[in-house]
């Protein structure tokens, strides 16, 4: 259905202090899931502003953070719209590399910083400022909306899933639109229909009951070397993934989804320069680069820590050894089954010593082609830029869509306006566009009427 786009972009450019203002608050109040810093509050703040819309909102506690749940828009809408965020951020560590305080808004030459401010809060309040919008400019929503704001995405999103198992009859819907989108070194814009999973683990060594003088290395066992030797089974030198079994439930890709790798322009060059880079891992080329980032599994050191790394030096042997590892996942493969195959692989080799934490994890998504969601997210890309997107077969980063979308059987689409190729997520100095938080607000809108039309 068409809407007034004047009257809208009035309203927007009316209360363009009163939005930004609202969004400083949101980047203000810390929410890091990882230690909970926060968590009650951010939660309190999102129902608050889904109230102030008129939403029906409810608070379901979990074992975590709690899950924020909004409905919207006429009852016997023709159609209804689930929309996924988070409110959760990663830690600002380290923070001595931030150049603005991770937790206040800072607008500096057209760019707005600040933890949470493109994962995810920019898309959550621009999404929802967008809607205040909508009523006040055009009357009546023409869809249902409802909306799962969650806190622990972060870190795996652990309650997620029993949550939508537990409220599936609740969660039916049309299209799922993901957290956010955005565009390439380019401006091509991005969209998906879907995402690699993850699998986050804790792996940790014991030694002597303390630190202990280095001199007795001879005799006692280093829990540091034998997290070493035992992360060194796991790849070759050449980046080959060697955990027993793993490589073997990857799925096949078909042609067409090869094809639909193949046609996905990336700036190598621009790429590599951003990321400090002179080639790809191994000298591969660009073609082979492209396909494995979408294509691969992984497996991923993410931190190691033990024994004494200050300044100066201090000879110990260590009392422990812990190291933190992801594992993107394509499809036929899960968070059960990597955490098994990694148990019986260290297990196999002498490590039963290791022990094995699971901190979170997800299964791989993907939705059909031509579907609802994507072709109203297609209309409202040429509304809001004049542009046909890119659309990836799915994004090689991860999140909780297989519980809302594979699940839930439901089509989705990954779209919005806010991520840019340089938004620095999860790192110091994250960041936006100024006119892409409001670009982001006009997409939404375009996105709402041509879901509500699309045939």
């Amino acid at each position: 259905m068409p809407y007034n786009t004047t009257l809208f972009d009035t309203y927007i450019e009316q209360n363009r202090d009163r939005f930004l203002k609202e969004f400083g608050e949101f980047i203000g109040q810390i929410s890091v899931a990882a230690d909970k810093r926060g968590i009650p509050e951010m939660a309190d703040m999102v129902v608050e502003r889904f109230q102030q819309l008129g939403a029906t909102v409810t608070l379901y506690p979990t074992p975590g953070s709690p899950i924020v749940y909004a409905e919207i828009g006429p009852q016997d809408a023709e159609r209804t719209l689930m929309i996924y965020n988070h409110y959760d951020v990663q830690p600002e560590d380290p923070v001595e590399l931030w150049e603005t305080p991770p937790y206040e808004m800072t607008i500096k030459d057209g760019v707005i910083y600040g933890r949470g401010t493109s994962d995810d809060k920019g898309e959550l309040l621009s999404r929802i400022q967008a809607v205040e919008a909508w009523l006040k400019t055009q009357g009546e929503l023409p869809v249902r909306i409802k909306w799962v704001v969650e806190g622990e995405e972060e870190i795996g999103s652990d309650h997620l899933e029993d949550w939508v198992r537990r409220y599936s009859e609740m969660l039916t819907a049309d299209g799922l639109l993901w957290e956010g989108g955005g565009y390439d070194e380019a401006g091509r814009i991005q969209m998906g229909l879907g995402c690699k999973g993850i699998a986050y683990f804790e792996l940790r060594c014991q030694g002597p009951s303390h630190d202990l003088h280095s001199s007795v290395a001879p005799i006692v066992p280093n829990p540091a070397w034998r997290l070493v030797w035992a992360l060194s089974t796991l790849k070759d030198p050449d980046d080959n993934i060697t955990l027993d079994g793993y490589m073997e439930h990857v799925a096949s890709l078909s042609e067409e989804e090869w094809a639909s790798i193949d046609a996905i322009p990336m700036e190598f060059e621009t790429i590599r320069e951003r990321w400090g880079l002179s080639a790809w891992l191994n000298g591969m080329t660009d073609h082979a680069a492209r396909r494995r980032y979408f294509s691969a599994p992984t497996i991923t050191i993410c931190g190691i820590q033990t024994g004494y790394t200050g300044a100066g030096s201090k000879t110990v042997l260590p009392a422990e050894a812990m190291v933190k590892l992801d594992f993107r996942l394509v499809h036929n493969l899960t968070p059960e089954l990597a955490e098994t195959l990694l148990r019986q692989h260290l297990d196999r080799r002498g490590f039963t010593d290791i022990s094995i934490t699971p901190l979170g994890g997800d299964g791989p998504a993907k939705s059909p082609r031509g579907s609802l969601v994507e072709r109203a997210a297609i209309a409202a890309s040429h509304d809001t830029w004049g542009k046909e997107p890119m659309m990836y077969p799915w994004f090689p980063g991860s999140g909780p869509m297989y519980p809302l979308s594979t699940l839930l059987g439901i089509p989705v689409i990954f779209a919005g306006a806010t991520w840019h190729p340089d938004i620095r997520a999860h790192s110091p100095n994250e960041n936006i566009f100024l006119k892409d938080y409001f670009e982001s607000m006009r997409f939404t809108a375009s996105f709402l009427s041509h879901f509500a039309a699309e045939v």
